[in-house]
């Protein structure tokens, strides 16, 4: 017998569809959509295999909100102090129009071409308010229009970008984008991380790339509405100077990260499909009791694996089922790979120690590996020298 209370029916508007109601009868009633963003987007690509991520990201679950309710809380996320720090930067970098923005843009891109401002024409810089992300979204796409019609340098402030990931719609709003006099977009990434010497922290820029390429990809599908315009795969990433407040910039090209995304974005199941295969009363509200929000987060398969603890703010709860499932994925996603049907960490243990089945090539490997980790420890206690009895002596 579930321990779930049962569900208030709530009132479809004929602008709702019937997936749409079932993502907001899994939110809660009363709950608003939590926006996907291209951190999301870049950390769910990176885990296609995790239904989970995908059924509560695509509903617009607050994940924070439910690790919480969970008793699972996780620091995942900027603190408060890199916010401000960021935002102050981004402040700088676009001032005065966006005049220092553009200048790094055509110092890193705009070989052959005019540079914006004086002496030559001043560069656009569009309002996108709209009511709405979706609003927002059409605005852009309307500004995106108009400047590659005009042949104008154009700077894009913080505009929305739509992109469908697994069936449902999300909407992205990188730092700014650059239309260029020849039709080229840009995207442009404004950190607060040093560039020193001309180089940054190599695992901070690869996360700058992943997220740029969600954004290149978003870009790419108004792009091909468009003739003559163009998604650059270079992206121009905007860090502090060595150890000073000045803006200085970086190509990067993210060719490789798009790729990956898209082809990872394309293997997620679609939202309609794990949510059919979820009871009714399913609901993740974190005004639910802890014990009825356990069973419905065990209701859809996870795929959990260390690197979730930087990405996903449910890594604590899914590390300790999986640790309590004994999953093997709780040690890598590579051993995971590596061990096949070998699901729990015992029956690995049991197939090195010989009770896998002769023609299975992964027991066999384990087992193989067992006998020469034998052999080597009784190698090295072999070599190692008995103590002397008196060197061990009192010395009075």
């Amino acid at each position: 017998m579930s321990s779930y209370p049962p569900r208030v029916p709530s009132q479809t508007t004929p602008q709702q569809t019937p997936l749409r109601q079932r993502l907001a009868d899994l939110r809660g009633p009363a709950v608003p959509p939590r926006p996907l963003d291209a951190r999301a987007l870049a950390a769910l690509a990176a885990n296609p295999g995790c239904g989970r991520r995908a059924l509560l990201d695509g509903a617009g679950v607050d994940k924070t909100a439910l690790a919480s309710a969970l008793g699972s809380p996780s620091a995942f996320g900027q603190s408060q102090f890199a916010i401000i720090r960021g935002n102050s930067f981004e402040a700088k970098v676009k001032g005065d129009g966006g005049a220092e923005l553009l200048r790094l843009v055509h110092e890193r891109l705009g070989a052959g071409t005019e540079p914006p401002g004086p002496p030559g024409p001043a560069a656009l810089v569009p309002d996108l308010t709209a009511a709405g992300p979706q609003g927002r979204a059409a605005r852009t796409a309307l500004a995106l229009r108009e400047a590659t019609a005009t042949g104008a340098w154009t700077l894009l402030d913080h505009p929305m970008l739509a992109l469908e990931v697994a069936g449902s719609p999300a909407y992205l709003e990188p730092d700014a984008v650059v239309v260029h006099p020849d039709g080229r977009w840009t995207v442009v990434e404004i950190k607060s991380f040093p560039m020193i010497d001309g180089s940054a922290d190599p695992a901070k820029v690869g996360a700058a790339a992943r997220q740029a390429a969600v954004y290149v990809l978003a870009l790419e599908g108004t792009a091909e509405k468009l003739p003559g315009a163009t998604v650059g795969h270079e992206v121009v990433l905007v860090c502090p100077k060595d150890f000073s407040n000045l803006p200085t910039a970086a190509l990067v090209d993210v060719r490789r990260e798009r790729a990956v995304t898209r082809r990872q974005l394309e293997r997620l199941t679609r939202v309609e499909e794990l949510a059919a295969l979820l009871p009714e009363h399913l609901c993740f509200d974190p005004a639910r009791s802890a014990e009825d929000l356990t069973e419905a987060v065990s209701a859809v398969p996870a795929s959990y694996a260390p690197e979730c603890l930087a990405a996903c703010e449910l890594a604590f709860h899914c590390r300790q089922r999986a640790r309590a499932a004994d999953e093997v994925g709780a040690l890598g996603r590579s051993l995971r790979a590596e061990l096949g049907g070998l699901t729990t960490v015992e029956g690995a243990l049991a197939a090195a120690g010989g009770a896998g089945p002769a023609e299975d090539p992964t027991a066999a490997a384990l087992r193989r590996a067992a006998r020469l980790r034998a052999e080597a420890l009784a190698l090295a206690s072999a070599r190692t020298p008995s103590p002397d009895p008196e060197d061990s002596a009192c010395p009075c």
